[in-house]
């Protein structure tokens, strides 16, 4: 039995022997790691950070491609698509987008609040995720818009231009104080605006003198301020080197409305509410000159003007009264083809049409277009089917001529004919 110890005896002086030599090393390496400077300790946090928030990524990552709303296609890597392509599925987009005004007259543009196909209820989005998510979509959101609106106003110009070529002829026109009478300088924002009345003009005048810094919004403003205050500069008002300058440097604005929509929202306005002015000074002459046995109290008063006499005083070229800029054509009311604007909205997109234009010209965020109705706020707006209903009053040959009246405008401005039975 001692002979066995003996024998065994080195392999157990050996390990134990490692196991002295393992417990050393393991007390260095505490020392030498307690000896470490406290940077080394920061950068492998900061390390081990980096690592912890890479994964993060790539998990919210995934996400998003999971989360692409439906239509917008990702070529290529899972995780990355490729600037060419984005490009090209928006061009695809702005492709499938119907033309620039074939809207019918009474539709409003509507701003989706997320995209389509986005599920912000599943239980893999956390707060902050739905947060990221929410900003990435209203920024792909207001790219697409604005893309589509810049095409809109490109093929609005263009028609214009393309109007005003074929139909002014050749002969060059100077600039007079009388063509630019109906327009409306702002000068922070370098902004002339055509007053087209029945087109959105008080909102918008309101909002000019916001823009000029006279009035804190446009809730403020009241109807007689916006027309009667006096707080807008014509530019007619300045010399002919003001008005030359301001013509070259400025932003042109045009706002128009579907020509006859316009002529009887002029009409109810003017004829079918108390008015002191029109029913004296149009509506006697009218009632005089086309009603037969007329009372002595609508020839004293002028009230009452049916839209029919009202269409027979407009068509007539020895009117009894001068014209309105009520219903005076846009095409001579705002000089389009000599001044050539630099921006055309439209009433029935008039909302996204300026919001679109506020952003462009650097306006205040907290500024938007107005949409309330101050002069007979609980009467109806007045719209196609309206429109319609007034012109049943009228026979063909006469709905004919209010077309050819307005003629100019419905070609420049891409209206289609409001009537079946118009040529």
């Amino acid at each position: 039995m001692q002979r066995s110890l003996l024998q065994d005896g080195p392999d157990m002086l050996w390990v134990e022997r490692r196991g002295m030599e393992t417990r050393c090393g393991r007390r260095r390496l505490r020392l030498t790691a307690m000896k470490l400077p406290c940077s080394f300790w920061f950068l492998l946090l900061f390390g081990a950070g980096g690592l912890v928030l890479f994964i993060h990524l790539q998990d919210l990552s995934e996400m998003v491609q999971q989360q692409v709303p439906a239509g917008m296609k990702l070529r290529g890597s899972p995780k990355e698509a490729s600037r060419k392509d984005l490009c090209a599925d928006h061009r695809d987009e702005l492709r499938s987008e119907p033309g620039p005004d074939q809207r019918s007259n009474g539709e409003r543009s509507r701003s989706p609040s997320s995209p389509q196909g986005l599920d912000l209820s599943s239980a893999r989005v956390t707060k902050g995720h739905r947060k990221l998510l929410l900003k990435s979509a209203s920024q792909e959101v207001a790219r697409g818009s604005w893309g589509r609106l810049l095409q809109i106003q490109e093929a609005r110009k263009g028609l214009m231009r393309h109007v005003c070529g074929r139909y002014r002829g050749r002969s060059a026109r100077t600039i007079t104080p009388q063509h630019v009478s109906r327009i409306y300088v702002e000068d922070r924002h370098k902004l002339l605006y055509c007053e087209v009345p029945k087109a959105g003009c008080s909102n918008w005048k309101r909002v000019l003198m916001v823009l000029q810094g006279l009035a804190p919004s446009t809730q403020e403003i009241q109807h007689d301020a916006v027309h009667y205050g006096n707080h807008l500069r014509r530019l007619d008002s300045f010399d002919r080197r003001g008005i030359a300058q301001r013509l070259e440097t400025y932003t042109k604005v045009l706002f128009v409305r579907e020509p006859l929509e316009r002529l009887v929202s002029a009409f109810r306005d003017k004829f079918e509410n108390p008015n002191t002015y029109y029913h004296p000074v149009f509506g006697r002459p009218i009632i005089s000159r086309y009603r037969a046995n007329a009372s002595q109290e609508a020839l004293k008063t002028g009230t009452g003007v049916t839209f029919k006499e009202f269409v027979q005083y407009l068509l007539d070229v020895h009117r009894p009264v001068g014209m309105d800029i009520h219903w005076e054509p846009v095409g001579r009311l705002c000089s389009p083809c000599l001044l050539d604007y630099d921006f055309i909205g439209k009433f029935e997109t008039i909302e996204e049409d300026a919001n679109f234009l506020l952003s462009r010209l650097g306006a205040p965020p907290n500024l938007t277009f107005p949409s309330f109705k101050d002069r007979n706020p609980h009467a109806e707006r007045t719209s196609a089917h309206i429109t319609q209903q007034y012109f049943t009053k009228l026979n063909s040959s006469e709905r004919q001529r209010a077309y050819d009246f307005y003629y100019m405008d419905y070609l420049m401005f891409n209206y289609s004919k409001p009537f079946k039975d118009l040529y």
